[in-house]
């Protein structure tokens, strides 16, 4: 099934954009085949993996497979449209027909979107600095920087050189804490243990605390904590962490993914991630996946930082990953008095490297004194 709706942008091009070419059969069928093999790139993933989320090509055919398939559904989605238009003009009786030369022109601007994409999606994420005013913050903390990273997907498109450079320029923000909030990895830990061993040097004045995605639990979930764990971090799963400022304190909770019971794992438990923090504190909540939002703000919790959306990759397909999480897909909400964050995601799953509209992100979170709730439920920025 996953291969067949994959395969969906494919049919359209052949059967719509395609085939009305005034070009000899032999092109046509060879010009498909081509498309089909670009199109099935999940499926010469999972040959080469036995999982389609860890492509083990040379980073190279990677970018390659994602460009040539970010091509087809760009083009798909251009030529739905145009095909809505045409038969807009039949419905109103206006004569309407699609030169060659405006096909090949679509499809020449979808290459060069899907190059642009690929391209955004793979570089070493800009610096993107928010402000965020919790309430009861206490002084000692106003000003207090967290750097948010989620969405690594370390992976033969993020590999070794790419976590180096993401270590580096975070590491010169000199932050008094770092947050990973899941989707660490793609990969087995016997395939990817030299691309992660950067993660090992990430410093910060409070340490470096993480939690589990759902890509954790495709590939062996507990050897890749305890390796985490070996390199410094501190795995919140289900669980809290005091930080401390002079006797005042945060709570810094965590919680295992919404997808961990599938694979026979602990589901995430907001209520056990806090049990025993002292009454009072600010939480501050890791949770991967946006949907539960709502939840956490009715337990209390001040902010909620999660990941996963990857901020919907591009614009206006953005709206179908809102449709899935809750309607939460990118940057700040007010969630009945809780401040949520969305992190469009460090990088992506590589399985569908583009992005446009949708820029990744190396967040920086500083914390500012509000006293009292926040009163507000719109939406404060995206």
């Amino acid at each position: 099934m996953f291969h067949l709706i994959f395969g969906l942008p494919w049919l359209v091009v052949v059967t719509r954009f395609l085939w009305p070419l005034q070009l000899p059969l032999a092109a046509k069928l060879a010009a498909a085949v081509l498309l089909l093999i670009a199109a099935q790139y999940h499926l010469w993933s999972r040959l080469s993996s036995g999982s389609v989320f860890a492509p083990e090509f040379p980073r190279a055919v990677v970018m390659l497979f994602n460009w040539a398939f970010g091509a087809i559904v760009l083009l798909a989605a251009m030529q739905v449209l145009l095909d809505a238009a045409t038969l807009l003009a039949m419905l109103l009786r206006i004569g309407f027909r699609v030169p060659d030369s405006a096909r090949f022109a679509m499809a020449a601007a979808a290459a060069v979107l899907a190059a642009i994409g690929v391209h955004q999606a793979t570089r070493v994420p800009d610096l993107k600095d928010v402000e965020i005013a919790i309430p009861d913050l206490p002084s000692q903390f106003d000003g207090y920087t967290m750097l948010q990273l989620t969405d690594l997907h370390i992976s033969r498109l993020f590999p070794a050189k790419w976590t180096r450079a993401v270590v580096d320029k975070s590491n010169a923000l000199d932050a008094d804490l770092i947050v990973i909030t899941g989707d660490l990895i793609d990969g087995s830990l016997a395939i990817r243990r030299d691309d992660v061993e950067p993660l090992r040097d990430l410093r910060a004045k409070d340490g470096v605390y993480a939690i589990p995605g759902n890509h954790e639990y495709f590939f062996s979930y507990r050897p890749w904590m305890t390796h985490f764990a070996g390199m410094g971090m501190r795995i919140l799963e289900n669980g809290h962490a005091l930080l401390d400022r002079d006797g005042s304190r945060l709570v810094l909770a965590g919680v295992t993914d919404a997808s961990a019971p599938a694979t026979g794992n602990p589901a995430p438990d907001l209520t056990a991630a806090i049990r025993g923090a002292p009454a009072g504190v600010p939480v501050i909540l890791l949770d991967h996946q946006p949907r539960n939002a709502r939840h956490a703000a009715a337990a209390g919790v001040a902010l909620q930082l999660s990941g996963h959306t990857h901020g919907g990759m591009v614009s206006g397909l953005d709206r179908l990953a809102a449709r899935a999480n809750a309607g939460y897909v990118s940057g700040r909400y007010d969630v009945e008095g809780m401040t949520l964050y969305v992190n469009n995601g460090t990088a992506l799953w590589p399985g569908f490297a583009l992005r446009l509209g949708r820029p990744s992100e190396l967040t920086r979170i500083t914390l500012r004194q509000v006293s009292g709730p926040l009163m507000s439920s719109r939406l404060l920025d995206r």
